[in-house]
């Protein structure tokens, strides 16, 4: 009986061992698809929210008190520099004006009797000079009549578009009133916020004094027809947000762009002999990225990398790479650190354009 007990153990055991190894034989004959990262030559497009703003932009407020007389253009309508938009009734004004005008002749008129009884010795020379003062003041009184009668009519000082109009005809309006907006949107200033790591990317990797050019996409998802510059960027950051405003200009001949328009500018930033992997050969532990290298005895071995950038489907290795590692691409939820496999290596330029098909 003791014997039958251990004959039947030993059988157990020889099960056991021989699924071992045949586990162990499964395991080394797993043959997995690898390849070496992709160094070349790359561009990214970073993409930030921003707003469109004229190149000038004013509101048109009324300089004296009165009733508005006329309006001699239409809202949404291109105006050209010194054209008539407004009016507002003269009449109070023209009066003051020839009032001025009636007081500086008295005025004159006395100086010159003055100037004659000055050259006969008859009055004193301070008497003279008192007189022309007096003149000097009325003159000066004709001058401001004039130049507050020139303030009831309002023209265009630039070229632009108008906005809609705050008042009506026959509408009182009071020194200071808002009439209108107008807007020069012969080119258009667009606004965006940057990150202080991208900037400072910007900064350290800008050696010349040529301007950047970025392109703006629209809000119905096209790209605008004209590219811009990167003109000034502010000088203070955002303690809140971290970021920093840059300001760049466009060319808008078709007039296309208007104030207060939103946006996306996109700007393309090189990456010269870039390190690049399938976005597949990574995973990610507590926020940071792995990737499995074969080693020269083919067992994988768990990698921390940094990524630089991102593209579609691809991401640029800042650190953690070299030229010649093997990255495994594929069951990467299959294996485990450590683990032997068969290699079936994969030229970068093959897996590349696989990538780029399935992307399609």
């Amino acid at each position: 009986m003791t014997n039958k007990l251990f004959v039947g153990l030993g059988l157990v055991v020889l099960l056991i061992s021989g699924c071992h190894h045949k586990e162990e034989a499964k395991e080394e004959a797993f043959k997995l698809e690898v390849t070496n990262p992709l160094r070349k030559d790359t561009t990214i497009t970073r993409e930030h929210v921003s707003q469109i703003h004229a190149f000038i932009h004013i509101e048109l407020r009324a300089f004296e008190r009165g009733y508005l007389q006329d309006i001699f253009v239409d809202e949404g309508q291109v105006v050209t520099k010194g054209q008539r938009m407004f009016k507002i009734m003269p009449n109070l004004y023209q009066v003051d004006l020839q009032k001025s005008k009636a007081e500086a002749e008295m005025v004159r008129i006395e100086y010159q009797n003055t100037k004659a009884l000055s050259d006969k010795n008859i009055v004193s020379p301070n008497e003279l000079s008192l007189a022309k003062a007096k003149l000097d003041k009325a003159e000066a009184e004709v001058k401001l009549a004039q130049t507050h009668l020139s303030f009831t009519d309002i023209n265009a000082p630039f070229s632009g578009i108008m906005d809609h109009f705050n008042v009506r005809n026959g509408s009182l309006v009071d020194e200071g009133d808002l009439l209108t907006t107008l807007s020069d949107i012969s080119k258009m200033w667009v606004y965006f916020n940057v990150p202080e790591s991208e900037y400072l990317d910007y900064k350290t990797s800008k050696h010349d004094q040529s301007p950047v050019k970025v392109k703006l996409k629209m809000a119905n998802g096209e790209v605008f027809d004209q590219a811009g510059v990167i003109e000034t960027i502010e000088a203070d950051f955002d303690n809140k947000t971290g970021n920093i405003e840059f300001r760049a200009v466009f060319p808008n001949p078709n007039q296309l762009l208007r104030h207060g328009e939103t946006g996306n500018i996109l700007i393309d930033i090189p990456y010269k002999n870039a390190l690049i992997i399938p976005q597949k050969a990574t995973f990610e532990i507590l926020d940071k990225t792995y990737v499995y290298v074969v080693n020269k005895d083919n067992k994988l071995e768990q990698r921390l990398i940094t990524i630089a950038a991102e593209l579609p489907h691809l991401f640029i290795v800042k650190s953690g790479l070299k030229d010649d590692d093997k990255v495994l691409l594929e069951g990467l939820r299959k294996v485990h650190n450590g683990q032997k496999i068969e290699v079936d290596f994969k030229q970068p330029a093959q897996v590349l354009s696989q990538l780029e098909l399935h992307a399609e």
